[in-house]
């Protein structure tokens, strides 16, 4: 049961592949050589030859090796694992789990005490996991097909019908988290990412970009709210369970008053 779990909600690559065929895939994303991976992982050259052709069915310990040199996400070397005939390790909450729903308790907390400012809590594909009350200031006026669940912050966030008819510095968010999401797509080799990558880029692309300001000490999310000017900062907080892959992969975002008069707004809103 574990094994196909797995297997389902992994990367789109056929069932049958091996673990050599994996570590191989990994291993060119990363462009390294064969030799460059194993002076970094202290193995011959052969070694690392005959585990991608199949010739060796690699150890527990070695897959945990060459995946660490790879930098293969979590929920990834459990599938190497299970590819090369090894139990996984790393433990996944499933949702009708008794800890999957404490979690999601204590998730609701730490929102619930950012009140009266927005957050919410992200899975690694940007969909909205749980969010505050507030999160309806961010979310007002966009489009109700946008806003069906699972709700996806990124998209959400750039589409024409979503915030970013509101956003009063469009171009300077979306030159800070377009890369970002392509480094984490390019990083865990998803395709739902890569193609959510894809769609938004096509969303259009800025020619004139002002630089930051020296006095911000983070990118600032100016949003128009009902004739006014609401200023963010926004900040990500994730958690360092290793061996947990739904906490490995969640993400708290907050979105923190950046001036007085959005701190008024929020409390204003929050009342109202």
């Amino acid at each position: 049961m574990a094994k196909a779990a797995i297997l389902r909600d992994t990367r789109d690559v056929p069932p049958d592949e091996t673990a050599g065929q994996l570590l191989r895939g990994w291993r060119r994303m990363r462009k390294l050589s064969q030799l460059d991976l194993a002076i970094q992982a202290d193995v011959s050259t052969r070694h690392i030859s005959f585990v991608e052709t199949g010739r060796t069915v690699p150890s527990s310990a070695m897959v945990h090796r060459l995946a660490e040199y790879l930098n293969v996400p979590l929920r990834e070397r459990n599938r190497l694992l299970v590819a090369a005939g090894h139990a996984p390790v790393y433990r996944e909450r499933l949702p009708d789990d008794p800890d999957f729903a404490r979690v999601r308790e204590a998730l609701g907390r730490i929102l619930r005490a950012h009140e009266p400012y927005p957050a919410i809590a992200l899975d690694r594909r940007w969909n909205v996991l749980i969010a505050n009350g507030a999160f309806d200031l961010l979310a007002e006026d966009a489009d109700p097909e946008l806003l069906q669940p699972p709700v996806n912050m990124m998209r959400l966030g750039f589409h024409p019908k979503g915030l970013a008819s509101r956003l009063r510095n469009l171009a300077q968010v979306r030159a800070h988290l377009l890369p970002r999401l392509g480094r984490q797509a390019a990083h865990t080799g998803d395709p739902q990412l890569m193609a959510l990558h894809e769609e938004l880029v096509a969303y259009g692309q800025d020619e004139h970009l002002r630089p930051p300001d020296p006095a911000d000490i983070a990118l600032p999310i100016r949003l128009d709210h009902r004739g006014a000017e609401l200023c963010f900062i926004n900040t990500a907080t994730t958690f360092g369970a290793a061996f947990d892959l739904v906490l490995e992969e969640v993400t708290v975002e907050t979105y923190l008053p950046a001036n007085e008069a959005t701190e008024r707004r929020c409390h204003q809103f929050s009342r109202a």
